[in-house]
This record gives C-alpha cells, sequence and structure tokens, in this order.
C-alpha cells in the first residue's frame, strides 16, 4: 500500500487521488465536529474520540508499520503540542459558541494561513484565478459565519469568545495542517507518520476529560459516550488521514482549500441532525463556498 502510494507522488493520479481524498475529509470532517458538538459537554466527547483512536493506533503504531526514523521524534514532540493547543481551544469555543457559528469561522481562518504556509515552507504558489477562488471560498464562510451570527437567539452572552477562540482555533488548524504535512512527508512510509501521530496524540485530551468527567454532580453515562468516542475515532482516522495522505501526494494549499468545503456538509449535518436551520441565503452562501474550492481545483 506504501509502495503504490507513494509511486503515486507528482502524477496525474495522484493529483486526482489527493482531490477524492482532500473531498472525503471534508464530509467526514464536518461530521467529526458535529459529534464534538452534539449530545454531551464538548470536552468528554473530545477526551472519549481520543482515547478511542489512540487505543486502535497503538498496535499499528508498535506492531504493524516501520519504527520511526530518529529525526522523527522531535517532529512528533512539536505536532503533539500543536495538536493539543488546537484541541483545548476548539474545545473552549465550543463550549461558548453555536456549532453552525464557530465552525465556519474555524475551517474560514484555517485554509487562508495554511496557504501562506505552504508557500513559506514548501514553495508553492497560487495564481491569480486560484487566489480568487480563495477569496470566493472565504466570503462564503465567514458569510455563513456572519449570518449565523445574526439570526442566533441562544448563548449571545458568549459569542464574541467563542468567535475569537474560533479564530485562535483556525490559525492552528493552519499550523498543523502545514506542519502535519511536513511531518507526513519527513519519513519514508506515511503510514508510519499517521499511525504514530494518532498514538502519542490521543491521551492528553482523555484525562482531561476524564477528571471533569469525575467532577460532574451526575455525569453522563460512560457506555453512550464512548460509543460516541469510538465512533468519532473511526471517522478521525479516515479524515484527518485522508487529509495528511492528500498533502503528501499533491499540494498541500490546495487540499487545505477543497477540505473546508466542510462548512457546507457541517451546515448540512446542523440542519438534518442538530435541528439547526438552512434557508435560502445560507445555501447561497454554502453554494459560495463549493464554487470557490472549484475555481481553486480548476485555476490550478
Amino acid at each position: 500500500m506504501s509502495a503504490w502510494l507513494l509511486s503515486l507522488e507528482g502524477t496525474a493520479a495522484g493529483h486526482q487521488l489527493a482531490l477524492a481524498l482532500a473531498v472525503m475529509a471534508a464530509i467526514l470532517h464536518a461530521a467529526f465536529g458535529a459529534l464534538q458538538k452534539g449530545r454531551h459537554d464538548p470536552w468528554l466527547t473530545r477526551g472519549a474520540i481520543d482515547f478511542s483512536y489512540c487505543v486502535m493506533a497503538a498496535p499499528f503504531a508498535l506492531f504493524v508499520v516501520p519504527w520511526p526514523e530518529p529525526h522523527m521524534w522531535p517532529i512528533f514532540a512539536l505536532a503533539w503540542v500543536i495538536h493539543t493547543g488546537y484541541k483545548l481551544l476548539q474545545a473552549m469555543a465550543y463550549s461558548r459558541g453555536a456549532f453552525t457559528v464557530v465552525y465556519p469561522v474555524v475551517r474560514g481562518t484555517g485554509p487562508l494561513f495554511t496557504v501562506i504556509g505552504a508557500y513559506l515552507i514548501f514553495g508553492e504558489t497560487f495564481n491569480a484565478v486560484q487566489w480568487m477562488g480563495v477569496a470566493v471560498l472565504l466570503s462564503g464562510i465567514f458569510g455563513l459565519a456572519a449570518y449565523n451570527l445574526a439570526t442566533l437567539d441562544a448563548a449571545r452572552d458568549t459569542l464574541p469568545a467563542a468567535l475569537a477562540l474560533a479564530f485562535m482555533t483556525g490559525l492552528l488548524v493552519a499550523a498543523y495542517t502545514t506542519f502535519d504535512a511536513y511531518g507526513i512527508r519527513a519519513t519514508a512510509d506515511p503510514f508510519t507518520f499517521l499511525a504514530w501521530l494518532f498514538f502519542i496524540d490521543g491521551w492528553v485530551m482523555a484525562l482531561i476529560a476524564l477528571g471533569r468527567w469525575r467532577r460532574m454532580e451526575a455525569p453522563p453515562a460512560p457506555g453512550p459516550l464512548m460509543l460516541r468516542g469510538v465512533i468519532g475515532g473511526i471517522v478521525a482516522f479516515f479524515s484527518f488521514g485522508a487529509i495528511l495522505l492528500a498533502t503528501r501526494l499533491d499540494s498541500v494549499g490546495e487540499a487545505a482549500v477543497l477540505r473546508e468545503t466542510s462548512a457546507v456538509f457541517a451546515a448540512l449535518i446542523g440542519w438534518l441532525f442538530l435541528g439547526e436551520t438552512v434557508g435560502p441565503r445560507r445555501t447561497a452562501l454554502m453554494a459560495l463556498i463549493a464554487a470557490g474550492a472549484v475555481i481553486v481545483e480548476m485555476g490550478g
């Protein structure tokens, strides 16, 4: 599997596979965000998810994939720091704001700074048409957040803090997307990076969630919570794994932009499963997001 993937790097087939992986990551990432924001406290849900994918990744990291090269350990350490900061900020944002407001701000901030980071680290450049696509996509994403903000009735007193946290979370999305792309390119076998990243990344939020659960006056039953965690862990494997493989195969910036069509899927999930409304204005804004992604892809 690894040899086949590596043989596609820099080829037309690799570009097409990277495109498919980025779109798959967008759909699954929206589902992942809804899982964290849904029924349970987002801190508990994130802890259950992280614990689940840590346990699932352990046998692959320890016994299946090749052992990481010595130069990979500092890369894993910095990746752990970035991911931990991202998850802490995201849980704080979800605790203070509605999913349909917080999620678009997080996802809108990420691609812009990822494109800049991809230029600085990998020398990737966007042409004028692709930058126009980025502008269209971002106008749709931030327009969606602004519309949701204007029409929202619940938890308005905590929205300024939620939006500030969402913006900072988006900056760390850009940081981990760019740095993880560097990490997965720095090892001979991409699945080594994936397995070890999931393995070392999962325990911090699990410990935080356990402490939070123990301090609750009426903690939720662990069974349904852990079931959500297992489902989320599986979604995480395919979502984050897909986008990291896409960045190994092709342009980091393009993959990051395509992934942010997740805001469209998040709005649909919010409507279908969380009882949040989707009207003609939000539909038009979601069309802008999709159009921006298409322009970026066609412009390249």
